[in-house]
């Protein structure tokens, strides 16, 4: 499948990050501070539920096996690192920036994270319910091997954003703006709203057939028989 060039058809593919960890020190436990500041930190199992991270800042670091039930890190910056199995609900991302990120087998519901700016992440593998990315905008973004269910990318800005091996159930793209979306991968495209927004993205012919359906509604077109 061809994801770079210039020709009808052909979409620039997503850069994606090259996260390369140093020699990281073990958290030293107690809460995250908001404004905090953390370098080259491992969180491995930490529990941060309910905790205000707001606007801290994450350079190299891993969080493994992380809880973030209502964890508040509103405008942090995860920056060069990679969260590998954190699990919560409730945790709160609006406004925060995600850059060279990789973010694996990530079991999280109800997360907020509209306004946020992710450049250049990777999510691969786990299953995110209701994700809510309203107003966000994404810039070099991979979903792999994952599932979205409810996903809302309302008002957001989407540029060589991609969907590989990965379930997109239900998702909101009601006034997104989309460049460079590469939906073909999807193993499941479902489209709760925002249809007409899809110019921008390719698909395959197999998925548009899936959403005659929502397109003939959206159209007004009765079909019959």
């Amino acid at each position: 499948m061809a994801r770079t060039g210039t020709g009808a058809g052909r979409v620039k593919g997503a850069r994606r990050p090259e996260v390369r960890l140093p020699a990281l020190e073990a958290y030293g436990g107690g809460e995250v501070e908001p404004d905090g500041d953390y370098d080259g930190v491992e969180f491995a199992g930490t529990d941060l539920t309910g905790q205000d991270g707001a606007g801290a800042r994450f350079l190299d670091c891993a969080l493994t096996g992380c809880a973030l039930d209502g964890t508040r890190l509103s405008r942090a910056r995860f920056l060069d690192s990679v969260l590998t199995g954190v699990r919560g609900v409730g945790t709160d991302l609006a406004g925060s920036t995600l850059r060279d990120v990789e973010l694996v087998d990530a079991r999280l519901g109800g997360t907020q994270v509209h306004g946020a700016v992710w450049e250049r992440v990777l999510v691969r593998g786990g299953k995110i319910d209701y994700l809510n990315l309203r107003q966000a905008r994404l810039r070099d973004v991979v979903f792999e091997g994952c599932v979205l269910v409810e996903p809302d990318f309302g008002g957001a800005r989407l540029e060589r954003v991609e969907f590989v091996d990965c379930a997109l159930r239900a998702a909101d793209f009601s006034a997104a703006t989309l460049t460079d979306v590469d939906l073909r991968g999807a193993t499941e495209l479902g489209v709760a709203g925002g249809v007409d927004r899809l110019a921008g993205a390719v698909i395959s012919s197999a998925q548009l057939l899936d959403l005659a359906p929502v397109l003939a509604a959206e159209l007004g077109i009765r079909v019959e028989g």
